[in-house]
């Protein structure tokens, strides 16, 4: 099937089919491995870790922050 007449199929399709088609072809383009993400976080996890005990950020209470967004929503 070329591209076009694919193209023209999915238009003729309803509009949460064609939202969730757009968002599988999306989520497709680039989507880093499940290996990848979890070296992303480990990562991420060590460098917050570090920012802690080197004093550079400052920890948060779970209830405070939860407030906090609460409040913004509102």
């Amino acid at each position: 099937m070329d591209i076009q007449k694919l193209a023209d199929e999915a238009l003729h399709l309803l509009e949460e089919q064609r939202a969730h088609l757009i968002q599988r072809l999306v989520s497709s383009l680039d989507a880093p491995s499940a290996k990848e993400l979890r070296a992303d976080w480990s990562a991420e996890a060590r460098r917050r870790a570090e920012e802690l005990d080197n004093g550079t950020a400052q920890a948060i209470a779970g209830d405070d922050v939860l407030k906090k967004a609460r409040a913004l929503i509102k």
